[in-house]
Protein backbone atom coordinates (compact mmCIF):
# COMPACT_ATOMS: atom_id res chain seq x y z
CA UNK A 1 0.00 0.00 0.00
CA UNK A 2 1.50 3.27 -0.91
CA UNK A 3 1.96 5.79 1.53
CA UNK A 4 0.28 9.44 0.93
CA UNK A 5 3.34 11.21 0.99
CA UNK A 6 5.50 9.16 -1.25
CA UNK A 7 6.39 12.44 -3.75
CA UNK A 8 10.29 13.04 -3.76
CA UNK A 9 9.22 15.83 -4.58
CA UNK A 10 6.60 18.06 -1.68
CA UNK A 11 6.10 21.14 -1.65
CA UNK A 12 4.22 21.93 1.61
CA UNK A 13 1.05 24.41 1.94
CA UNK A 14 2.90 26.53 4.07
CA UNK A 15 6.16 26.69 2.22
CA UNK A 16 4.06 27.28 -0.91
CA UNK A 17 1.92 30.39 0.57
CA UNK A 18 4.79 31.67 2.46
CA UNK A 19 7.07 32.24 -1.38
CA UNK A 20 3.61 33.06 -3.13
CA UNK A 21 2.94 35.67 -0.85
CA UNK A 22 6.68 36.80 -1.05
CA UNK A 23 6.41 37.21 -4.28
CA UNK A 24 3.53 38.71 -5.07
CA UNK A 25 4.77 41.62 -2.76
CA UNK A 26 7.87 42.06 -4.81
CA UNK A 27 5.61 42.18 -8.28
CA UNK A 28 3.50 45.02 -6.25
CA UNK A 29 6.80 47.04 -6.09
CA UNK A 30 7.43 46.50 -9.59
CA UNK A 31 4.29 47.82 -10.64
CA UNK A 32 4.40 50.97 -7.86
CA UNK A 33 7.73 51.39 -9.60
CA UNK A 34 6.35 51.96 -12.91
CA UNK A 35 4.38 54.86 -11.58
CA UNK A 36 6.77 56.37 -9.29
CA UNK A 37 9.88 56.23 -11.75
CA UNK A 38 10.22 58.58 -14.95
CA UNK A 39 10.08 56.29 -17.84
CA UNK A 40 12.91 55.96 -20.07
CA UNK A 41 14.78 54.09 -22.84
CA UNK A 42 18.29 54.27 -24.06
CA UNK A 43 19.35 55.67 -27.66
CA UNK A 44 19.81 53.25 -30.63
CA UNK A 45 23.46 54.60 -32.79
CA UNK A 46 23.76 55.01 -36.44
CA UNK A 47 24.50 51.15 -36.45
CA UNK A 48 21.61 49.67 -34.45
CA UNK A 49 23.73 49.09 -31.50
CA UNK A 50 21.96 50.38 -27.96
CA UNK A 51 23.96 53.36 -26.76
CA UNK A 52 24.16 52.79 -22.82
CA UNK A 53 25.67 56.26 -22.52
CA UNK A 54 22.48 58.48 -23.34
CA UNK A 55 18.60 57.80 -21.85
CA UNK A 56 16.12 59.28 -23.53
CA UNK A 57 13.30 60.26 -20.73
CA UNK A 58 10.09 59.67 -21.95
CA UNK A 59 8.09 61.32 -18.42
CA UNK A 60 6.41 59.94 -15.75
CA UNK A 61 2.65 59.45 -17.45
CA UNK A 62 1.06 56.40 -16.15
CA UNK A 63 2.32 53.39 -15.19
CA UNK A 64 1.84 49.60 -16.73
CA UNK A 65 -1.94 48.81 -16.51
CA UNK A 66 -2.69 47.35 -13.45
CA UNK A 67 -4.54 43.90 -14.48
CA UNK A 68 -1.00 43.66 -16.99
CA UNK A 69 0.83 43.75 -13.88
CA UNK A 70 -1.40 40.89 -12.16
CA UNK A 71 -1.24 38.97 -15.14
CA UNK A 72 2.04 39.45 -15.68
CA UNK A 73 3.45 35.60 -14.91
CA UNK A 74 1.26 34.08 -17.85
CA UNK A 75 1.60 37.65 -20.06
CA UNK A 76 5.67 36.97 -20.16
CA UNK A 77 5.41 33.44 -22.15
CA UNK A 78 4.52 35.76 -25.38
CA UNK A 79 7.45 38.06 -24.50
CA UNK A 80 10.73 38.04 -25.30
CA UNK A 81 12.74 35.03 -23.53
CA UNK A 82 9.21 33.39 -22.92
CA UNK A 83 10.62 30.35 -24.82
CA UNK A 84 13.08 29.99 -22.28
CA UNK A 85 10.81 30.17 -19.23
CA UNK A 86 8.32 27.60 -20.83
CA UNK A 87 11.53 25.28 -21.90
CA UNK A 88 12.16 25.64 -18.15
CA UNK A 89 8.85 24.57 -16.62
CA UNK A 90 8.48 21.50 -19.11
CA UNK A 91 12.12 20.94 -18.38
CA UNK A 92 10.99 20.48 -14.19
CA UNK A 93 8.08 18.35 -15.23
CA UNK A 94 9.85 16.27 -17.38
CA UNK A 95 12.97 15.68 -14.49
CA UNK A 96 10.18 15.37 -11.58
CA UNK A 97 8.02 12.77 -13.58
CA UNK A 98 11.45 10.53 -14.38
CA UNK A 99 12.72 10.65 -11.08
CA UNK A 100 9.59 9.53 -9.30
CA UNK A 101 8.84 6.94 -12.07
CA UNK A 102 12.63 5.82 -10.99
CA UNK A 103 12.08 5.64 -7.58
CA UNK A 104 8.87 3.76 -7.41
CA UNK A 105 10.58 1.61 -9.42
CA UNK A 106 13.85 0.96 -7.14
CA UNK A 107 16.28 2.68 -9.47
CA UNK A 108 17.04 5.13 -6.63
CA UNK A 109 17.42 2.93 -4.30
CA UNK A 110 20.05 0.38 -6.20
CA UNK A 111 22.19 3.59 -6.84
CA UNK A 112 22.11 4.28 -3.48
CA UNK A 113 22.58 1.53 -1.55
CA UNK A 114 25.56 0.45 -4.18
CA UNK A 115 27.43 3.97 -2.92
CA UNK A 116 26.83 3.67 0.63
CA UNK A 117 28.83 0.60 0.78
CA UNK A 118 31.36 2.10 -1.06
CA UNK A 119 31.31 4.73 1.09
CA UNK A 120 30.41 2.66 4.01
CA UNK A 121 33.83 4.32 6.41
CA UNK A 122 34.52 7.39 4.70
CA UNK A 123 31.00 9.34 4.83
CA UNK A 124 31.68 12.47 5.14
CA UNK A 125 34.62 12.28 2.37
CA UNK A 126 31.80 11.11 -0.16
CA UNK A 127 30.40 14.25 1.19
CA UNK A 128 33.62 16.51 0.24
CA UNK A 129 33.94 14.72 -2.79
CA UNK A 130 30.58 15.21 -4.17
CA UNK A 131 30.77 18.99 -3.43
CA UNK A 132 33.56 19.38 -5.41
CA UNK A 133 31.88 18.11 -8.84
CA UNK A 134 29.39 20.46 -7.81
CA UNK A 135 31.33 23.04 -7.42
CA UNK A 136 33.62 22.30 -10.53
CA UNK A 137 30.09 22.17 -12.80
CA UNK A 138 29.84 25.78 -11.46
CA UNK A 139 33.14 26.60 -11.46
CA UNK A 140 34.37 25.57 -15.17
CA UNK A 141 30.98 24.87 -16.57
CA UNK A 142 28.72 27.30 -15.50
CA UNK A 143 25.78 25.04 -14.63
CA UNK A 144 23.86 25.65 -12.21
CA UNK A 145 19.64 25.15 -13.22
CA UNK A 146 20.60 21.89 -14.80
CA UNK A 147 21.93 20.57 -11.43
CA UNK A 148 18.41 20.61 -10.32
CA UNK A 149 17.74 17.00 -12.25
CA UNK A 150 20.34 15.49 -9.68
CA UNK A 151 18.99 16.92 -6.50
CA UNK A 152 16.56 14.14 -5.53
CA UNK A 153 18.94 11.40 -5.69
CA UNK A 154 21.76 13.40 -3.92
CA UNK A 155 19.37 14.23 -1.93
CA UNK A 156 18.21 10.64 -0.97
CA UNK A 157 22.20 9.58 -0.95
CA UNK A 158 22.50 11.75 1.78
CA UNK A 159 19.39 11.02 3.77
CA UNK A 160 20.36 7.52 3.68
CA UNK A 161 24.28 8.18 4.53
CA UNK A 162 22.63 9.22 8.00
CA UNK A 163 22.34 12.35 7.62
CA UNK A 164 19.40 14.35 6.19
CA UNK A 165 18.14 15.01 2.60
CA UNK A 166 18.91 19.31 3.41
CA UNK A 167 22.53 17.90 3.44
CA UNK A 168 22.10 16.92 -0.09
CA UNK A 169 21.06 20.42 -0.84
CA UNK A 170 24.06 21.83 0.56
CA UNK A 171 26.28 19.67 -1.12
CA UNK A 172 24.66 19.69 -4.30
CA UNK A 173 22.82 23.28 -5.26
CA UNK A 174 25.11 25.66 -2.79
CA UNK A 175 28.31 23.65 -3.79
CA UNK A 176 27.16 24.42 -7.38
CA UNK A 177 26.00 27.89 -6.69
CA UNK A 178 29.31 29.15 -4.91
CA UNK A 179 31.39 27.59 -7.80
CA UNK A 180 29.03 29.00 -10.72
CA UNK A 181 30.13 32.35 -8.30
CA UNK A 182 33.80 31.57 -7.54
CA UNK A 183 34.20 31.13 -11.33
CA UNK A 184 37.13 30.27 -13.11
CA UNK A 185 36.23 29.40 -16.62
CA UNK A 186 32.38 29.99 -16.53
CA UNK A 187 31.23 30.88 -20.07
CA UNK A 188 28.28 32.33 -18.88
CA UNK A 189 30.01 35.36 -16.67
CA UNK A 190 34.00 35.04 -16.69
CA UNK A 191 34.68 34.20 -20.45
CA UNK A 192 31.14 36.44 -21.52
CA UNK A 193 32.16 39.32 -19.41
CA UNK A 194 35.45 39.05 -20.72
CA UNK A 195 34.55 39.23 -24.15
CA UNK A 196 31.96 42.29 -23.87
CA UNK A 197 35.26 44.41 -21.96
CA UNK A 198 37.88 43.04 -24.22
CA UNK A 199 40.21 40.90 -21.78
CA UNK A 200 41.44 37.37 -21.91
CA UNK A 201 39.36 35.01 -19.71
CA UNK A 202 42.68 33.11 -19.03
CA UNK A 203 45.35 35.61 -17.95
CA UNK A 204 45.60 35.81 -14.17
CA UNK A 205 43.47 33.10 -13.91
CA UNK A 206 45.20 31.69 -10.63
CA UNK A 207 43.34 34.57 -8.27
CA UNK A 208 40.65 33.15 -9.52
CA UNK A 209 42.00 29.57 -8.57
CA UNK A 210 42.96 30.82 -4.86
CA UNK A 211 39.11 32.25 -4.58
CA UNK A 212 37.72 28.87 -5.68
CA UNK A 213 40.11 27.20 -3.15
CA UNK A 214 38.48 29.09 -0.14
CA UNK A 215 34.78 29.16 -0.92
CA UNK A 216 35.22 25.24 -1.13
CA UNK A 217 36.65 25.15 2.29
CA UNK A 218 33.93 27.55 3.46
CA UNK A 219 31.32 24.99 1.86
CA UNK A 220 32.47 21.98 3.77
CA UNK A 221 33.12 23.89 7.08
CA UNK A 222 29.40 24.61 6.79
CA UNK A 223 28.16 21.01 5.63
CA UNK A 224 30.58 19.71 8.34
CA UNK A 225 29.06 22.34 11.27
CA UNK A 226 25.21 21.36 10.21
CA UNK A 227 25.84 17.82 9.86
CA UNK A 228 27.07 17.93 13.27
CA UNK A 229 24.24 19.75 14.60
CA UNK A 230 21.60 17.44 13.27
CA UNK A 231 23.78 14.16 14.42
CA UNK A 232 23.38 15.28 18.04
CA UNK A 233 19.64 16.96 17.47
CA UNK A 234 18.19 15.42 14.75
CA UNK A 235 14.94 17.45 15.21
CA UNK A 236 17.04 20.36 14.23
CA UNK A 237 17.09 19.50 10.53
CA UNK A 238 15.62 21.99 8.37
CA UNK A 239 14.04 18.81 6.34
CA UNK A 240 13.01 16.54 9.48
CA UNK A 241 9.88 15.81 9.26
CA UNK A 242 9.42 15.28 5.33
CA UNK A 243 12.66 12.95 5.60
CA UNK A 244 10.22 10.81 7.85
CA UNK A 245 7.94 9.97 5.21
CA UNK A 246 10.72 9.97 2.56
CA UNK A 247 12.81 7.50 4.58
CA UNK A 248 9.51 5.26 4.72
CA UNK A 249 9.20 5.54 1.13
CA UNK A 250 12.51 5.16 -0.37
CA UNK A 251 14.43 2.69 2.16
CA UNK A 252 11.27 -0.30 2.59
CA UNK A 253 12.47 -3.52 3.33
CA UNK A 254 11.81 -6.06 0.33
CA UNK A 255 13.74 -7.60 -1.86
CA UNK A 256 14.57 -6.13 -5.39
CA UNK A 257 15.28 -7.95 -7.80
CA UNK A 258 17.54 -7.89 -11.38
CA UNK A 259 19.98 -5.47 -9.26
CA UNK A 260 22.40 -6.01 -11.41
CA UNK A 261 20.41 -4.74 -14.37
CA UNK A 262 18.89 -2.15 -12.58
CA UNK A 263 22.49 -0.56 -11.40
CA UNK A 264 23.92 -0.93 -15.10
CA UNK A 265 20.66 0.62 -16.67
CA UNK A 266 20.91 3.59 -14.50
CA UNK A 267 24.52 4.49 -14.25
CA UNK A 268 24.65 4.08 -18.09
CA UNK A 269 21.47 6.66 -17.96
CA UNK A 270 23.27 9.40 -15.52
CA UNK A 271 26.16 8.92 -17.30
CA UNK A 272 25.02 9.51 -21.02
CA UNK A 273 22.97 13.16 -19.15
CA UNK A 274 25.72 13.99 -17.55
CA UNK A 275 28.12 13.78 -21.03
CA UNK A 276 24.67 15.99 -22.57
CA UNK A 277 25.09 18.51 -20.19
CA UNK A 278 29.14 18.87 -20.61
CA UNK A 279 28.99 18.56 -24.52
CA UNK A 280 26.42 21.30 -25.12
CA UNK A 281 28.11 24.12 -22.58
CA UNK A 282 31.84 22.97 -24.04
CA UNK A 283 30.71 23.52 -27.48
CA UNK A 284 29.38 27.62 -28.08
CA UNK A 285 26.72 26.50 -31.01
CA UNK A 286 24.79 24.01 -28.41
CA UNK A 287 24.65 25.58 -24.84
CA UNK A 288 21.70 27.44 -25.50
CA UNK A 289 20.37 24.06 -26.02
CA UNK A 290 21.37 22.16 -22.99
CA UNK A 291 17.60 22.08 -21.60
CA UNK A 292 16.23 21.21 -24.35
CA UNK A 293 18.97 18.36 -24.45
CA UNK A 294 18.38 17.55 -21.47
CA UNK A 295 14.46 17.15 -21.57
CA UNK A 296 15.03 14.58 -24.74
CA UNK A 297 17.58 12.41 -22.86
CA UNK A 298 15.44 12.61 -19.38
CA UNK A 299 12.00 11.85 -21.65
CA UNK A 300 13.68 9.31 -23.75
CA UNK A 301 16.35 7.42 -21.61
CA UNK A 302 15.08 8.26 -18.19
CA UNK A 303 11.89 6.43 -18.69
CA UNK A 304 13.61 4.04 -20.44
CA UNK A 305 15.14 2.67 -17.52
CA UNK A 306 12.44 3.43 -14.77
CA UNK A 307 10.51 1.02 -17.73
CA UNK A 308 13.38 -1.60 -17.57
CA UNK A 309 13.56 -1.69 -13.35
CA UNK A 310 9.76 -2.43 -13.31
CA UNK A 311 10.21 -5.09 -15.38
CA UNK A 312 8.19 -3.44 -18.16
CA UNK A 313 5.60 -2.45 -16.22
CA UNK A 314 3.81 1.01 -18.28
CA UNK A 315 0.87 1.71 -15.95
CA UNK A 316 3.08 2.07 -12.98
CA UNK A 317 5.81 3.88 -14.46
CA UNK A 318 3.24 6.34 -16.42
CA UNK A 319 1.20 6.27 -13.55
CA UNK A 320 4.49 7.37 -11.43
CA UNK A 321 5.87 9.96 -13.65
CA UNK A 322 1.92 11.67 -14.04
CA UNK A 323 2.44 12.06 -9.99
CA UNK A 324 6.07 13.47 -10.11
CA UNK A 325 5.20 15.76 -12.67
CA UNK A 326 1.75 17.21 -10.62
CA UNK A 327 4.34 17.68 -7.36
CA UNK A 328 6.62 20.19 -9.04
CA UNK A 329 3.41 22.59 -10.62
CA UNK A 330 3.36 24.64 -7.29
CA UNK A 331 7.09 25.52 -8.43
CA UNK A 332 6.42 26.44 -12.13
CA UNK A 333 4.31 29.31 -10.35
CA UNK A 334 6.88 30.36 -8.78
CA UNK A 335 9.17 30.56 -11.41
CA UNK A 336 6.52 32.03 -13.43
CA UNK A 337 6.28 34.76 -10.84
CA UNK A 338 9.69 35.53 -10.51
CA UNK A 339 10.08 36.19 -13.81
CA UNK A 340 7.36 38.69 -13.78
CA UNK A 341 9.16 41.06 -11.73
CA UNK A 342 11.86 41.89 -14.76
CA UNK A 343 8.90 41.66 -17.09
CA UNK A 344 6.57 44.11 -15.57
CA UNK A 345 9.62 46.68 -15.37
CA UNK A 346 10.47 46.36 -18.83
CA UNK A 347 6.82 46.84 -19.79
CA UNK A 348 6.85 49.75 -17.85
CA UNK A 349 9.61 51.50 -19.37
CA UNK A 350 11.52 51.92 -16.20
CA UNK A 351 13.99 49.34 -15.90
CA UNK A 352 16.28 51.42 -18.86
CA UNK A 353 15.55 54.54 -16.50
CA UNK A 354 17.46 52.28 -13.21
CA UNK A 355 19.87 50.94 -15.11
CA UNK A 356 21.07 54.32 -16.20
CA UNK A 357 21.00 55.65 -12.73
CA UNK A 358 22.58 53.53 -10.80
CA UNK A 359 25.89 53.07 -13.36
CA UNK A 360 25.85 56.74 -13.09
CA UNK A 361 27.03 56.63 -9.76
CA UNK A 362 30.09 55.61 -10.38
CA UNK A 363 31.47 58.95 -11.65
CA UNK A 364 34.11 60.67 -9.56
CA UNK A 365 34.89 57.99 -6.81
CA UNK A 366 38.02 56.64 -5.08
CA UNK A 367 39.41 53.58 -6.77
CA UNK A 368 37.67 51.21 -3.62
CA UNK A 369 34.64 53.54 -3.65
CA UNK A 370 34.08 52.67 -7.27
CA UNK A 371 34.49 48.78 -6.87
CA UNK A 372 31.99 48.34 -4.09
CA UNK A 373 29.72 50.58 -6.11
CA UNK A 374 29.95 48.88 -8.64
CA UNK A 375 29.59 45.57 -6.66
CA UNK A 376 26.14 47.37 -5.09
CA UNK A 377 25.05 47.92 -8.90
CA UNK A 378 25.34 44.76 -10.23
CA UNK A 379 23.63 42.75 -6.89
CA UNK A 380 21.03 45.58 -7.59
CA UNK A 381 20.70 44.62 -10.67
CA UNK A 382 20.57 40.47 -10.40
CA UNK A 383 17.49 41.37 -7.69
CA UNK A 384 15.40 41.86 -10.90
CA UNK A 385 17.49 40.23 -13.38
CA UNK A 386 18.68 37.15 -12.85
CA UNK A 387 20.39 36.23 -16.41
CA UNK A 388 23.90 36.61 -16.07
CA UNK A 389 24.58 37.28 -19.67
CA UNK A 390 21.30 39.84 -19.61
CA UNK A 391 23.20 42.18 -16.65
CA UNK A 392 26.47 41.36 -18.67
CA UNK A 393 25.37 43.48 -21.38
CA UNK A 394 24.06 45.97 -19.27
CA UNK A 395 27.01 46.79 -17.22
CA UNK A 396 29.94 45.47 -18.83
CA UNK A 397 28.92 47.53 -22.10
CA UNK A 398 29.05 50.81 -19.91
CA UNK A 399 31.92 50.11 -17.32
CA UNK A 400 34.24 49.00 -19.92
CA UNK A 401 34.51 52.21 -21.80
CA UNK A 402 34.47 54.59 -18.79
CA UNK A 403 37.98 55.48 -17.00
CA UNK A 404 37.34 53.96 -13.76
CA UNK A 405 40.90 53.14 -12.56
CA UNK A 406 40.23 49.37 -11.89
CA UNK A 407 42.01 47.12 -14.30
CA UNK A 408 39.63 44.91 -16.76
CA UNK A 409 39.83 41.73 -14.97
CA UNK A 410 38.76 43.24 -11.72
CA UNK A 411 35.68 44.80 -13.55
CA UNK A 412 35.21 41.11 -14.57
CA UNK A 413 35.68 39.78 -10.62
CA UNK A 414 33.40 42.55 -9.73
CA UNK A 415 31.12 41.16 -12.17
CA UNK A 416 30.91 37.65 -11.11
CA UNK A 417 31.27 37.94 -7.33
CA UNK A 418 27.79 40.28 -7.22
CA UNK A 419 25.84 38.08 -10.30
CA UNK A 420 27.08 34.76 -8.59
CA UNK A 421 26.07 34.30 -4.57
CA UNK A 422 22.97 36.10 -4.55
CA UNK A 423 21.54 33.27 -6.82
CA UNK A 424 21.41 31.47 -3.14
CA UNK A 425 20.33 34.61 -1.37
CA UNK A 426 17.13 36.69 -3.35
CA UNK A 427 13.81 35.11 -3.65
CA UNK A 428 13.93 36.10 -7.18
CA UNK A 429 16.36 33.46 -8.09
CA UNK A 430 14.40 30.13 -9.85
CA UNK A 431 16.77 27.88 -9.05
CA UNK A 432 16.66 28.45 -5.12
CA UNK A 433 13.11 28.62 -4.67
CA UNK A 434 13.08 25.47 -6.29
CA UNK A 435 15.72 23.94 -4.64
CA UNK A 436 14.25 24.99 -1.24
CA UNK A 437 10.68 23.85 -2.91
CA UNK A 438 12.05 20.34 -3.11
CA UNK A 439 13.74 20.03 0.07
CA UNK A 440 10.14 21.02 1.13
CA UNK A 441 12.12 24.17 3.50
CA UNK A 442 10.47 27.47 3.35
CA UNK A 443 12.68 30.49 1.53
CA UNK A 444 12.25 32.37 5.20
CA UNK A 445 13.62 29.35 6.78
CA UNK A 446 16.88 29.43 4.73
CA UNK A 447 17.26 33.21 5.26
CA UNK A 448 17.08 32.66 8.62
CA UNK A 449 19.86 29.54 8.99
CA UNK A 450 22.14 30.86 6.22
CA UNK A 451 22.70 34.67 7.30
CA UNK A 452 26.12 34.13 8.70
CA UNK A 453 27.33 32.13 5.90
CA UNK A 454 26.15 34.78 3.35
CA UNK A 455 28.11 37.59 5.74
CA UNK A 456 31.25 35.54 6.52
CA UNK A 457 31.14 35.36 2.30
CA UNK A 458 30.74 39.22 1.37
CA UNK A 459 33.44 39.63 4.22
CA UNK A 460 35.67 37.58 1.61
CA UNK A 461 33.97 39.08 -1.44
CA UNK A 462 35.22 42.48 0.28
CA UNK A 463 38.55 40.83 1.05
CA UNK A 464 39.32 39.71 -2.69
CA UNK A 465 38.56 42.46 -4.37
CA UNK A 466 40.73 45.07 -2.01
CA UNK A 467 43.41 42.36 -2.40
CA UNK A 468 42.79 42.31 -5.90
CA UNK A 469 42.68 46.13 -6.62
CA UNK A 470 45.96 46.24 -4.16
CA UNK A 471 48.10 44.03 -6.12
CA UNK A 472 46.64 45.32 -9.31
CA UNK A 473 44.80 42.19 -10.57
Amino acid sequence: MESKNNKLINISKKTFIGVAILLFLLMAVAIVLTYVLPKGEFAVLENGETDYHTLINLGKEGGINIFKGIFSPFLLLGADGGISIIMLCIFLLVIAGVFQAMNDNNGIRVIVNRIIKTFKNRKFLLLCVVALIFMMFGAFLGLFEEVLTLLPIIAILTLSLGYDSFTGFLVSIVACGFGFSSAITNPFTVVFASNLIGVNPFIKIWFRIIIFIVMYLLVILTVFLYTRRIKKKPESSLTYENDMSLRNEVFKDEEITNEKKIFISYVSFFVLALITIIVCSAIAALRDYVVVALIAVFLIFGLLVALISSSWDFKKTFKSFGKGALSVVPTLLFILMASSIKYILVEGKVLPTIVYTINNAVVDKNIFAIAFILFAIILGLEFFISSSTAKAVFVMSIVGVLTLGLTKETLVLIYTFADGYTNLLFPTSPVLLIGLSMMGVSYFKWLKKSWPLFIITFALVAGFLVLAIAIGY
